[in-house]
C-alpha cells in the first residue's frame, strides 16, 4: 500500500508540472504490440479486487519474447532505473486532467538498470501475465528485459 501511495504522489507532482506543458497528442505511441496489450480488459469483484481479463490475443504472447518501444515511467527516483513502467504516453502528459486519459502501462524489470529518458525507448523480455489485483500490482509485465537500440 506504501508503495502505491509513493507512486500515487509521484504522479500527482508531475501531473503539476505538466499542467504548465502543452498537451501534445502526437506524442501518444501506437503499435500492434500496444494494441495487443490494450486488448486486457478489468473487472472489478464484489471483494473490491480489480482483476484482469486476459484476451486470447494476449494469452498468446504470455512466458514469450515480446517487444515495446515507450515512455519510462519510475517508480523510485534515481537516474538509472532497473523496475518501471512503460506507458503510450510521456511523463509530462497530464494523465488525470482528462486531456489525454490514462494511457496503457506494463511494469517493466530489466536485466540491468538503464538511464532514466524523457523520449521513448525500445524494450525487449519475457512477457508475464499474472491473476492478481491491479489496484496493487500490475498484472503483465516484460521481465528480464534489455534495451533494444
Amino acid at each position: 500500500m506504501k508503495k502505491i501511495y509513493l507512486l500515487f504522489l509521484l504522479l500527482w507532482g508531475n501531473v503539476a508540472l505538466a499542467q504548465k506543458q502543452k498537451h501534445n497528442p502526437n506524442d501518444q505511441l501506437r503499435s500492434l504490440n500496444w494494441d495487443v496489450i490494450g486488448s486486457v480488459k478489468f473487472e472489478l469483484t464484489g471483494k473490491n479486487e480489480l482483476l484482469p481479463l486476459f484476451s486470447e490475443t494476449v494469452k498468446r504472447f504470455d512466458n514469450r519474447e515480446f517487444d515495446l518501444t515507450g515512455y519510462l515511467i519510475p517508480i523510485k527516483s534515481g537516474q538509472k532505473q532497473q523496475k518501471f513502467l512503460l506507458a503510450t504516453l510521456p511523463i509530462n502528459q497530464c494523465y488525470f486532467c482528462g486531456q489525454n486519459g490514462v494511457p496503457v502501462m506494463i511494469m517493466i524489470e530489466m536485466e540491468s538498470a538503464t538511464a532514466y529518458s524523457e523520449k521513448p525507448i525500445h524494450v525487449k523480455g519475457m512477457l508475464k501475465l499474472e491473476q492478481k489485483d491491479a489496484s496493487y500490482a500490475p498484472p503483465i509485465t516484460i521481465k528480464n528485459a534489455k534495451l533494444i537500440n
